[in-house]
């Protein structure tokens, strides 16, 4: 039993020790796993489909809805709650429903395992495989913001900043909590699984498909706690400026909150290997 521990132990300082002169963050190195994740999602059909299509598709159904609700008295265009709930659409979607199955599959495959015997620290690692599914996303929303900005009618945000500070801080969280959900997956098949019920709360509660102005304020009071609320208001804020100055606090603390959870997890929990 000693042998055993002193093995592992030895395994354990010889990679650190490895490590130690590669302890920062590499371009290169990440930007030659990145390479190699494009690669095979290009070549994952299904997955192509879920990063690319699915979230536009999505589109004209949130539209539908929207147009059905009342949005008198809420200071809303069909617009306005549209163009949020596309973003959110993505985030969801071609970021976090993605590297869900992303990282569980690497992970059961023993990509992971092997890349983590080599120079790549554990956040080069992770970054890397999320850094394709962030990439499209960002290329969905403008290319989704701006389409709809003209279809719609809207233009150009009044916030800007606040419409950027939604967007990075919706990838940022997605992809930590993807990594926080696959910790919690225990196979491929599940990952398709495993993300509904962070997905199902978002579409129910955080204003995707119908805005948080038409709850009632008890219920949008919750709501506003869920992961996704505060980005969605961040981003429908951009046109509306309905966030006044420690509303906009409140979201970016509650975006990062979430954000520091799902990495507390990550740290905690994330396997590295298939579980036995």
């Amino acid at each position: 039993m000693s042998g055993t521990t002193t093995t592992g132990q030895g395994a354990a300082t010889a990679r650190s020790a490895r490590k130690g002169s590669a302890s920062r963050l590499s371009a290169r190195r990440v930007a030659a796993l990145a390479r190699a994740e494009l690669t095979l999602l290009i070549r994952n059909r299904s997955a192509l489909f879920v990063a690319l299509l699915l979230p536009t598709v999505m589109t004209f159904s949130l539209k539908s809805t929207v147009e059905q609700a009342d949005l008198s008295g809420t200071g809303l265009s069909v617009g306005t709650a549209v163009l949020p709930g596309t973003v959110g659409m993505v985030l969801l979607f071609a970021v976090y429903s993605n590297l869900v199955g992303v990282y569980v599959g690497r992970r059961e495959e023993l990509v992971l395992k092997r890349l983590r015997t080599g120079e790549a620290d554990d956040l080069e690692i992770l970054g890397a495989a999320a850094l394709p599914s962030v990439t499209i996303g960002i290329v969905q929303s403008v290319l989704l913001l701006g389409g709809g900005a003209l279809l719609l009618d809207v233009g150009a945000p009044a916030r800007p900043d606040l419409l950027v500070a939604g967007l990075v801080l919706g990838l940022l969280l997605m992809a930590t909590l993807a990594a926080a959900s696959a910790a919690f997956t225990r196979t491929t098949e599940l990952a398709q699984l495993t993300p509904m019920p962070l997905m199902l709360a978002t579409f129910a509660g955080s204003g995707v498909f119908v805005p948080l102005e038409i709850y009632p304020d008890r219920i949008a009071e919750i709501c506003r706690w869920l992961p996704m609320t505060p980005v969605m208001d961040l981003l429908r804020s951009g046109w509306t400026e309905q966030l006044s100055g420690p509303e906009t606090l409140r979201a970016l603390a509650v975006a990062v909150g979430w954000t520091a959870v799902g990495g507390y997890a990550v740290r905690k929990r994330f396997r590295w290997e298939p579980r036995r």
